[in-house]
């Protein structure tokens, strides 16, 4: 039995002690049975030990990282007094390292349900007062009873990661462990909306599990991720670099794409979260929510007409565009510092939660390129998977040329968002508000590979290529022999795009449904999304496409 006076007496073996003073009266020849208050109060001593995690001491050394635990982000987060939680009293099972006499309430995880505006979302959110976060075989089970249940429920699943990764002292089950995580992270894709957020340092097999999740959420200065941390990649490769250069929240933000949205602080990344699961449905059968219009479904906005310039290569600020179309204040850009010539996120029209893909000329001249449209892709298909109609604005002039692009796979990086605007089957609709040449015109939601509606502003130019390239392509001896070849050229300019970088010659064909003043663009985009709200498609059945990946 331990020693009563031991301060640092293991929590399990404090609840035991007390259990025992419970039945042992005052004369030690007479036991006495535990009424309910008794038991009561044993229970209500145990919920206390689970609810301090890892201590006191190590909260106050959480708080003083700037960061909240693990409790105290799940109440931040939720709905005041809705969250139901799982398995407060399970420990570990493991002997290694005198792993037994450190037994804690709860093994280093909080898991449950609660509600976000009303609507259930189950949680998990690591605590890395206990053992560092670190995960292990009950740990894991913690976390895919949560998953599993939201799955069978049809609730989105919110992961608060905060931990040091595998814990050693378990081994292989700690890897077993993440196995069964990521496993049933890929069951749920597609099902259920996934998001993680990364709240401490995230490392090694740990970061696999929210990779696979829909949005990740990063916090400045207190979270990172990375396969291996600086001290390993210094002893195998000779580099020095930092825990924020190497994988914190602006890195994996604005470099390698692998966080889609970033806080200055903990309750701005929880505010965050909580503003995203508004525009989301439960899950894969339900439609997105709609909440009461506010903004007049009639509006015409006439600063439309002057924000696309005159001149073909002026840049412009798309964002301007999304803003004066959707209902006001709706737009909630996402993975806004990455790949920035292409802007993605989510808005509403007349209460509709819609998704929102743009071209940003602002940015590289709105040039689809390899990062674009990999982030194109995987938010098409996002949208794709969980009924939300898509609106896509296009300004583009093509593919990005250059041997860096073409070495590094722009060929099939850029069929990606082909293939998945291609397979798309919710209600797609398309504005052409100014260049749409070449490739980059029919891979930006055309009418041909399954748009339902596409429009153009007067300002769009649909051709092959810009005039000047074309006129180059096509009048090179004409140009070679003429007495001032620059004038010459301006004026084929000039006509090639009278006969052909305009949106007329599309709309006769029927590829465009029609040309619309700007101010217009609006009202008739809201008609048509109530009229594709029913919109079906079936097609042939397979186990799944082989998308160019």
């Amino acid at each position: 039995m331990c020693a009563i006076e031991q301060n640092d007496t293991p929590p399990d073996c404090r609840i035991v002690l007390l259990s025992v003073v419970h039945v042992i009266g005052n004369d030690d020849s007479e036991a006495r049975p535990m009424t309910m208050e008794d038991q009561i109060d044993e229970l209500r001593e145990r919920r206390e030990e689970a609810l301090l995690g890892g201590g006191q001491e190590r909260i106050d050394a959480q708080h003083e990282k700037g960061k909240l635990t693990a409790r105290e982000r799940v109440e931040y987060f939720l709905d005041d007094d809705t969250f139901t939680e799982f398995d407060q009293f399970r420990t570990h099972r493991c002997h290694n390292f005198e792993m037994d006499e450190k037994q804690i309430p709860g093994d280093g995880v909080v898991t449950g349900y609660g509600e976000v505006d009303g609507r259930k979302v189950f949680v998990f959110a690591h605590d890395f007062t206990v053992f560092g976060g670190s995960l292990g075989e009950v740990f894991a089970e913690k976390v895919t009873k949560v998953m599993d249940r939201a799955v069978e429920t049809g609730a989105p699943i919110i992961g608060l990661n905060d931990s040091a990764g595998a814990r050693i002292q378990e081994g292989i089950d700690s890897l077993a462990g993440y196995a069964e995580i990521f496993h049933r992270n890929q069951l749920a894709s597609g099902v259920v909306p996934q998001i993680s957020a990364i709240m401490g340092p995230c490392a090694g097999g740990a970061v696999y599990s929210p990779a696979i999740t829909d949005f990740i959420m990063m916090v400045q200065e207190t979270s990172h991720m990375f396969i291996t941390g600086p001290d390993v990649i210094e002893t195998v490769t000779g580099e020095q670099v930092g825990f924020d250069e190497l994988g914190g929240a602006s890195t994996h933000s604005t470099e390698s794409g692998v966080a889609q949205l970033t806080a200055a602080d903990e309750k701005a990344a929880l505010d965050d979260i909580r503003h995203l699961l508004s525009y989301l449905p439960q899950n894969n059968v339900e439609d997105p929510p709609r909440v009461d219009p506010w903004d007049d479904p009639e509006r015409r906005s006439e600063k439309l007409r002057e924000i696309v310039p005159n001149e073909p290569r002026k840049p412009y600020d798309m964002t301007n565009v999304i803003d004066e179309v959707v209902d006001e204040d709706s737009f909630f850009e996402v993975a806004e510092g990455f790949a920035r010539n292409l802007v993605i996120g989510f808005g509403r029209l007349d209460g509709h939660a819609i998704g929102v893909v743009a071209n940003q000329p602002r940015v590289n001249a709105g040039t689809l390129d390899i990062d674009s449209s990999v982030k194109g892709a995987r938010f098409v298909r996002f949208c794709d998977a969980f009924n939300i109609p898509i609106l896509t604005f296009v300004d583009v002039p093509g593919f990005m040329p250059g041997t860096d692009q073409e070495h590094g796979g722009i060929i099939k990086h850029g069929a990606k968002l082909l293939y998945a605007f291609s397979e798309a089957t919710v209600p797609l609709m398309t504005v052409i508000t100014r260049k749409a040449y070449g490739g980059a015109y029919d891979v930006m939601a055309s009418k041909h590979i399954g748009a339902d509606v596409n429009y153009a502003w007067p300002t769009a130019e649909i051709a092959v290529m810009g005039p000047k390239g074309a006129v180059n392509v096509l009048f090179r001896k004409e140009l070679a022999n003429a007495e001032d070849p620059e004038q010459r050229r301006q004026e084929l300019i000039e006509e090639y795009r009278d006969q052909f970088a305009n949106p007329y010659t599309a709309a006769d064909r029927g590829f465009i449904d029609d040309v619309l003043e700007p101010q217009e663009t609006r009202p008739q985009l809201i008609s048509d999304l109530e009229m594709l709200r029913s919109k079906r498609k079936n097609r042939p059945d397979r186990k799944h496409g082989n998308i160019p990946l």
